[in-house]
């Protein structure tokens, strides 16, 4: 236990050097954040479970277990930064109730030689008159409140004493806390790299199976044909309150602002993917940006679709009256919740991880008919 103890001790004492303190608040709202990408990766797996089996569930299993360990990393990483922050708030601390004790502790000294230089009486001797008279009072009056003020001196040194006593103890006990999250951080860094290996490996394997290749393009045309039949469905479905925005969605063709900052990836139409050799009809803009980007809704609009949906991920679908809809997919986490109506420029998710890298699927639609998002962006992803 020693052994660990000052092995501990030998790590808080590099955290203090290493790493500057963090803002407890934002390190509370950014492990929050973590714990609700857990608990939509949670979700997604559980969706999993339910759907038919073939490649892209396969992918979407090993895709969703790297995000989770990926997750799960983040999430003993803030804690080791939260319990490094603990460390540099209680060694401030000792440093304060140390400084002030060492002030005390001279005042006293100081108090002492003068008690000793003046004496009980000073150099009164006889007093024949009430004005000497006076004067010893008051002298006994001012004795009288220097011993006051040494009394208070040393109760509020023995009060130190024993919040250092305390500052101490919580030191011992977050600095073994400190230790441990580094130990599972590190775990869970090599889970993290085992994941990623096994799905590199899986798809190695697919880009040279010309049958799983071949299976692979079937399913993605059967999941396209099913988004189809789901918008479809919504639209069927009669709603009390149909949404009516100020500006007509088909006035803003073209003066659309981009959902979030990126380049292209894949552009709107029939492409060969590079990894599996397949042929797939883009229904919208594949969109890389960095993981964790805020997506933003291009118009105004109201949600009618927010949960995860077969291999596209987290979906966010935004209906903006007259039969137009936007779609965002391949989100990392949800922040709207259906029947929410947002304004152009409200945030409804953020960037997700595919197999190829951080992507953002982006669709626009009348009806269930796709159209190409770079007609409508005011700035073209390119």
């Amino acid at each position: 236990m020693k052994r660990i103890l000052l092995s501990c001790l030998s790590l808080g004492l590099t955290a203090q050097q290493g790493s500057a303190p963090q803002d407890p608040a934002e390190l509370k709202r950014r492990l929050a954040e973590v714990q609700g990408r857990l608990a939509q990766v949670e979700q997604q797996v559980s969706a999993l479970k339910k759907r038919r089996k073939g490649i892209l569930v396969d992918i979407q299993g090993i895709s969703l277990r790297r995000d989770q360990a990926r997750a799960q990393v983040e999430g003993a990483r803030l804690r080791r930064d939260q319990a490094q922050t603990e460390v540099h708030q209680i060694t401030a601390a000792q440093g304060r109730i140390q400084s002030e004790m060492l002030k005390l502790r001279e005042d006293l000294r100081r108090q002492v030689r003068w008690m000793q230089a003046v004496g009980p009486f000073g150099a009164f001797g006889i007093y024949t008159g009430f004005q000497d008279l006076q004067a010893f009072v008051d002298r006994g009056r001012l004795l009288a409140w220097q011993r006051l003020q040494e009394r208070k001196r040393l109760d509020r040194i023995t009060l130190l004493q024993g919040d250092l006593a305390i500052k101490e103890k919580d030191l011992k006990s977050v600095l073994v806390r400190l230790g441990q999250e580094e130990q599972q951080a590190a775990a869970l860094g090599a889970s993290l790299r085992l994941s990623e290996e096994e799905l590199q490996k899986y798809l190695d394997g697919l880009s040279q199976d010309e049958a799983a290749q071949r299976q692979v393009q079937a399913e993605l045309a059967e999941e396209a044909l099913q988004l189809e039949r789901m918008l479809a469905k919504l639209l069927g479905v009669p709603r009390s309150e149909a949404f009516e925005p100020a500006l007509k969605f088909a006035e803003l063709r073209g003066d659309l602002p981009s959902p979030v900052e990126g380049t292209l990836a894949e552009a709107f139409g029939e492409h060969l993917h590079p990894r599996y050799k397949t042929k797939r009809i883009q229904s919208g803009l594949l969109i890389e940006a960095a993981v964790g980007a805020r997506v933003t809704a291009v118009a105004d609009g109201r949600v009618i679709f927010a949960e995860p949906y077969q291999s596209y991920g987290p979906m966010v679908i935004l209906d903006h009256g007259g039969g137009w809809f936007t779609l965002y997919q391949h989100l990392q986490g949800i922040i709207v919740a259906k029947g929410a109506v947002l304004h152009q420029g409200d945030p409804v998710g953020t960037v997700g991880e595919t197999v190829d890298g951080p992507r953002l699927g982006f669709e626009v639609r009348l009806q269930a008919k796709p159209e190409d998002p770079n007609k409508w962006l005011k700035r073209k992803y390119r």
